[in-house]
C-alpha cells in the first residue's frame, strides 16, 4: 500500500470517526464530551487553587478534578468522598508520626507500612492506593516546609486542594451535560443482537445445505460460547445506565422521563443471554452428532430447521437496529419476524410428505434436542418482542 492510499484510508477513518462523534450518546461523542468536561474542570480547579487560594502546589486540584470525571454523576460523588477520605487518612497518619517521631527514614517506613495496610480497607474501594500516595506526598511536603505552623499549613493545603478538585469535578459532571447512558445500553444490545444474527445466519445456510461437518459445528459452538462475554458487557452497560439516574437532574427532562429504571433494557439483555445459551446447546448437539461422521437421515428436517434458524436470525437483525426514537416501526418489524419464525417452527412437527418423520423420541439422535432448543429460542424472541411492545404501549398512553 503506497503512502497516498494510506493517507486516504486514514482520512476516511477520521471522517467516519467525526461523523460518529456527532451522534448524541455514541462512544465517540462521550469521548469528546469527556475531554471537554475534563478540561473545564481542570481549568476551574487550577484557577481556584492558583488565583483564589494562592497554593504553592496548585496542580493537586486539577489533577483530582480530572480523576473525578466518572461515567456517572453518582460514581463521581462516591469516588470523591472516598478520595477525600483516603487523602485525610494518609495525611493524618503522616502528620501524626512525623510530628511525634520526626521525619526520618524509620518514620517513613512506618508511615508506608500503616498507610499501605489502610489502603486495603474495603470501604475505600478503588481509592485505597491513594492513602499511601497522599502520605508520601505529605512526607515530602513536610520535609520542605519549616516550623510547626508552616508544616501544618502545607499539609492542610494538600487536603484543601484535593477537596477543591473533588467538588469541582463532581459539579462539572453534574451540571454540564450530566451523562445518561441509555444510548450505550442500546448499542450494547445492538452489538449482542448483531453477533447472534451473524451466528444464526451461518447456522441457517449450512443446515439448509446439509453441511454438518465437525469443524463447522465446533466453530458454531465456540462462537456461541464466546457470546457470553458480550452478554456480560451488556449487563455492565445496563448497571451503568441505572446508576446514571442517581443524582442526575437530566432524568427530569422530557426526553429522559421514560428511563425510570432501564428494566426493559435489562430484560432484553437477559433474554438475549438465554438465547445465546440455547444456540450453544443446539450447536453442541450438532457437534456431537457430526463427530459420529453420520449423514443426516432426514435432510428435509434439517432444511426446515435451517429456515427456522434463518427466521430467528432475521428477528435478531431487526433487534440489532434498536432505537427508542422509532420503537413503533421496529415493533411491527419484530412482530412480523416472530410470526414468520413461528410458522417455520410449526412446520417442523408436520409429518413429511414422503418417508417417516424424524425420531423425536430417540435421544441418541439430535432431532429432539434441536426441536426443544428451537422452541426455547422462539420463546425468548417472543419475549423480546413483548418487551418492546409493552414499552411502545407505555409511551402511547
Amino acid at each position: 500500500m503506497n503512502p497516498q492510499e494510506v493517507l486516504s484510508e486514514r482520512t476516511s477513518s477520521a471522517r467516519a470517526w467525526l461523523v460518529r462523534a456527532r451522534r448524541s450518546g455514541s462512544h465517540e461523542f462521550n469521548t469528546v464530551l469527556g475531554v471537554l468536561k475534563g478540561a473545564l474542570a481542570a481549568s476551574v480547579s487550577w484557577y481556584i487553587a492558583q488565583e483564589l487560594i494562592g497554593a504553592q502546589m496548585p496542580a493537586f486540584a486539577p489533577f483530582t478534578a480530572v480523576l473525578m470525571m466518572q461515567v456517572t454523576v453518582y460514581r463521581s460523588a462516591v469516588q470523591s468522598l472516598r478520595y477525600i477520605g483516603a487523602v485525610l487518612l494518609g495525611v493524618g497518619v503522616q502528620a501524626f508520626l512525623a510530628f511525634t517521631a520526626g521525619p526520618d527514614v524509620l518514620t517513613f517506613a512506618v508511615v508506608a507500612l500503616i498507610t499501605l495496610t489502610i489502603g486495603h480497607l474495603r470501604f475505600l474501594g478503588a481509592q485505597g492506593p491513594q492513602v499511601p500516595t497522599a502520605a508520601f506526598f505529605a512526607f515530602s511536603t513536610f520535609l520542605t516546609a519549616t516550623g510547626f505552623t508552616g508544616r501544618l499549613e502545607q499539609l492542610g493545603e494538600i487536603v484543601a486542594l484535593v477537596a477543591v478538585g473533588c467538588v469541582v469535578g463532581t459539579l462539572v459532571n453534574l451540571v454540564v451535560f450530566p451523562p445518561m447512558r441509555h444510548r450505550s445500553v442500546e448499542w450494547s444490545i445492538s452489538a449482542l443482537s448483531h453477533s447472534l444474527c451473524d451466528l444464526l445466519g451461518d447456522l441457517s445456510r449450512e443446515l439448509e445445505d446439509g453441511e454438518l461437518g465437525e469443524r463447522q459445528t465446533s466453530s458454531w459452538r465456540n462462537r456461541a460460547n464466546s457470546m457470553q462475554s458480550s452478554v456480560e458487557q451488556a449487563r455492565v452497560s445496563v448497571r451503568a445506565a441505572r446508576e446514571s439516574l442517581v443524582i442526575n437532574p437530566a432524568r427530569f427532562l422530557r426526553k429522559h422521563r421514560s428511563h425510570a429504571s432501564f428494566e426493559g433494557y435489562g430484560q432484553l439483555v437477559e433474554a438475549l443471554g438465554r438465547a445465546a445459551s440455547h444456540v450453544s446447546s443446539l450447536a453442541r448437539a450438532l457437534h456431537l452428532w457430526a463427530d459420529k461422521d453420520e449423514r443426516p437421515a432426514h435432510e428435509g428436517f434439517f432444511a426446515r430447521y435451517g429456515e427456522l434458524v434463518g427466521a430467528l436470525g432475521e428477528f435478531a437483525r431487526a433487534l440489532s437496529q434498536l432505537d427508542e426514537d422509532s420503537f413503533g416501526k421496529q415493533e411491527e418489524s419484530l412482530r412480523r419476524s416472530v410470526s414468520k419464525a413461528q410458522e417455520h417452527l410449526d412446520a417442523l412437527t408436520d409429518p413429511p410428505e414422503q418417508g417417516d418423520p424424524p425420531p423425536f423420541d430417540d435421544l441418541t439422535q439430535p432431532y429432539s434436542i434441536l426441536l426443544i432448543e428451537g422452541r426455547r429460542l422462539m420463546d425468548e424472541m417472543q419475549y423480546c418482542c413483548d418487551i418492546v411492545e409493552h414499552y411502545v404501549d407505555e409511551r402511547t398512553r
